[in-house]
């Protein structure tokens, strides 16, 4: 069984928004087609209260600094995706309606979530490696943005959980910060991920 991950197609990323990736709307319509190839489409949201330890302003840092947290370096980013916001809702022409699952991360305030499977302490699970396991899904098809951060963890998690795992490169766009996008798709293939 097969099963199509979405990453954060969300008002926030696309042009216009907080933490825009750029032309990360012209995706949209690519994502919405693929779907009809599987029986099984699960979305993530990135959800972060108000004041989130992510943020730049929560520390008076400028943003794209970066932190030591407990558990790990961490980018401070503009506030985005805030719960509750019309930066973290969905991108109003991605099809949400083929959604079996949404995957919502970031909540907890005293850390970041990046992955799909793990937060940034890749310690705290989502709950969806057991989701995807109760459904027999062994092969994973991945899109969406950032290509260097959320799909990046997102890929490499699920490789290493022993799912078979493609990322869809044409169907995600990259911030590409001081080189993480080259970093990003090195890291992909070591892990085992297949870029297509």
């Amino acid at each position: 069984m097969k099963a199509l991950i979405v990453i954060d197609v969300q008002n926030d990323f696309c042009p216009g928004g907080a933490l825009a990736v750029p032309d990360g709307n012209t995706i949209v319509p690519g994502i919405n087609a693929l779907m009809a190839d599987f029986d099984t489409v699960i979305l993530t949201q990135d959800w972060h209260p108000a004041g989130h330890s992510s943020f730049a302003s929560t520390h008076g840092a400028d943003p794209m600094s970066m932190m030591d947290m407990p558990y790990g370096p961490q980018v401070l980013w503009p506030e985005h995706c805030v719960q509750g916001t019309d930066g973290a809702l969905f991108h109003a022409d991605l099809n949400t309606d083929r959604a079996d699952l949404i995957v919502r991360k970031g909540y907890n305030p005293a850390i970041d979530s990046y992955s799909a499977f793990f937060e940034n302490d890749q310690k705290t699970p989502t709950g969806l490696e057991g989701y995807l396991h109760t459904r027999s899904i062994s092969d994973l098809v991945l899109v969406g943005l950032a290509t260097d951060f959320c799909v990046n963890f997102s890929a490499v998690d699920a490789a290493k959980l022993g799912f078979n795992v493609a990322v869809k490169n044409d169907l995600c766009r990259a911030i590409d910060f001081d080189g993480s996008l080259d970093g990003a798709l090195t890291g992909m293939k070591q892990a085992g991920v297949e870029i297509v």
